[in-house]
């Protein structure tokens, strides 16, 4: 079977825009860094994803918030995110949705009613501009919703890039949330770098808990993550690319050349992803 991303941002030229150009958070560093971004219309990205032979891409309605100033740098609507899945052809792109600590109940209400449209298939969280620990209470209500739901959290830990605190996303901090929810599915995304091996005991220690590679080529990853997913974490980490920041054909490449055994290369690319977003 084809691959699983599970985080693609909006790729659309508006996407791009709105997530990649206009916030001056983000467009720094995509400056710093000297990366390019052009947008695809669905039909170009679908196909795109054929080139590469990847089955489903996950987009977050994502949330990010500014640590200067409060208010929301990303603020992808469920809506757009919905129109781009039903251009598309059924079951290759599917959504989460992005949490919002300062909605409250409220926002744990739209994660349901959204859940309910069957094209959400997880949760979103990105903490660090909201200045809130990913285990602070504030969220508590949403991983609740969640775990009730039967639908994974998706969280970035490890470094924010951005002008953001990144202590808020320490992966130490996941041990207290499956601690508290052991129903609850967790996905540690951008492999915790720098902390990558407080994350690996998390996902070795924890049957709830597993590991995302988005952002980070794999080429990058820590040698003890590639060590971790073609041995006893097996099953536990999961491709993605947090698309435009990788390309899929070039990512997947990287990965066939890791020399992972091929259990582990399948259930690194896809097998994984299907168990936690419950994919077909």
């Amino acid at each position: 079977m084809g691959a699983i991303d599970y985080w693609c941002n909006i790729f659309t030229d508006e996407g791009i825009k709105q997530t990649f150009e206009d916030p001056r958070e983000v467009a720094d560093v995509v400056e710093w860094w000297g990366l390019k971004f052009t947008g695809k219309t669905v039909d170009e990205f679908v196909a795109y994803m054929d080139a590469a032979d990847v089955d489903v891409a996950i987009i977050p309605s994502a949330k990010m918030g500014s640590f200067d100033t409060g208010q929301l740098v990303w603020d992808v609507k469920e809506e757009a995110v919905v129109e781009l899945i039903e251009a598309a052809p059924e079951g290759r792109l599917k959504a989460m949705f992005g949490i919002d600590p300062r909605e409250g109940m409220s926002g744990v209400r739209r994660l349901e009613e959204w859940h309910k449209t069957g094209h959400f298939v997880g949760a979103h969280l990105h903490s660090y501009g909201f200045n809130l620990p990913v285990n602070h209470r504030r969220f508590y209500p949403f991983y609740a919703k969640c775990a009730e739901l039967g639908i994974p959290v998706t969280m970035q830990v490890g470094h924010s890039a951005e002008r953001m605190p990144s202590e808020m996303g320490r992966p130490i901090l996941i041990d207290d949330i499956a601690l508290d929810f052991p129903e609850l599915t967790i996905v540690g995304a951008h492999t915790g770098w720098p902390w990558v091996e407080e994350l690996i005991a998390l996902a070795w220690k924890h049957r709830n808990v597993f590991i995302g590679t988005s952002a980070h080529h794999p080429k990058y990853w820590d040698p003890s993550l590639v060590a971790f997913a073609n041995t006893r974490g097996r099953g536990k980490v999961l491709w993605g690319t947090d698309y435009p920041v990788m390309d899929y054909s070039d990512s997947l490449a990287a990965i066939d050349g890791l020399g992972l055994k091929d259990t582990a290369r399948d259930l690194l690319k896809s097998g994984a992803a299907r168990r936690v977003y419950g994919l077909q």
